[in-house]
């Protein structure tokens, strides 16, 4: 485990199924879904896949239910964290379901794969952290899912891959650019060529995963995080994410534009007289996102 020992055992709240909109019933109220489990708790929401027989692989209703959750995660300023991980011990998510595209061909093609990027796009744009709670299987479009979150905590156990080019195709959800951006260019071709899959210390070594933690103290350790970052003001920490990912994407003169952009925003803010004000006063911060 790297640096987690001394964090706290998190009781998570009581679980809701998946609920495409927002409902006024109480949090922990449980409504029927199909293939992927949310809760919310403490301002943390939990996003679980949860097909265990099938290994947690997408298909297209999971992905869409996906979809929903984001969309559901983003209109609701409640919510300032989401975590995401897979039901069971075996797997986050195993990659795809193979058989929902054996008969896809260049006519839908483009479709079905930019559905996906699309999906994952909106986590990355959901404007508040997601940490990936990898414990097992991030192999295709569950490595395409990891990388899509602010920070990957995995499980000892926890193996990722990029294996799509043993079928003829190649990774589509986003894993040709994520992935070398992330560990570099060839270290990402490494992996796709030739299919090898990259356990969690090599993870963590080349900075794919942030933490490495026994697979029991995993959601408990992904939820103390949530607690951290929640602390900071949601503007900043908003700001943050952009100023970050947009920057990283352009140069060094233009990067540095949108962060004083993504600065005098946040000065101008309540946020930042609350959080001058009680470090004056000495007091824990009453940030309001204003």
């Amino acid at each position: 485990m790297n640096g987690v020992s001394d964090l706290p055992e998190i009781k998570a709240g009581a679980r809701f199924v998946y609920v495409p909109a927002p409902s006024t019933a109480e949090r922990n109220e449980q409504m029927e879904g199909q293939n992927v489990l949310f809760e919310i708790n403490e301002e943390i929401g939990l996003l679980t896949i949860n097909r265990p027989k099938k290994m947690n692989t997408l298909d297209a209703v999971t992905l869409d239910e996906i979809r929903d959750v984001f969309d559901r995660v983003k209109a609701d300023e409640k919510v300032r964290i989401l975590i995401v991980t897979g039901s069971g011990e075996k797997a986050f998510v195993a990659g795809a379901d193979i058989s929902g595209f054996v008969d896809i061909g260049l006519k839908d093609g483009l479709d079905f794969i930019r559905k996906g990027q699309e999906v994952f796009g909106r986590l990355e744009s959901l404007g508040i952290p997601s940490i990936a709670a990898v414990n097992g299987l991030a192999l295709g479009g569950g490595c395409e899912l990891a990388m899509a979150c602010t920070f990957r905590i995995v499980s000892h156990n926890a193996k990722f891959g990029l294996p799509e080019l043993a079928l003829g195709v190649i990774p589509g959800y986003g894993g040709t650019q994520r992935l070398a951006r992330m560990i570099g260019k060839s270290r990402a071709l490494w992996l796709m060529l030739t299919g090898e899959m990259m356990g969690a210390e090599e993870a963590f070594r080349v900075g794919l995963a942030n933490m490495v933690v026994e697979q029991a103290k995993l959601l408990d350790t992904a939820f103390e995080v949530g607690r951290t970052i929640r602390q900071k003001g949601p503007l900043a920490v908003r700001n943050t994410l952009i100023a970050v990912h947009r920057g990283a994407d352009t140069d060094l003169q233009t990067g540095l534009i949108i962060e004083a952009a993504m600065t005098n925003l946040v000065l101008a803010s309540r946020d930042k007289q609350e959080g001058v004000a009680s470090f004056l006063e000495k007091r824990k911060p009453v940030f309001r996102g204003e």
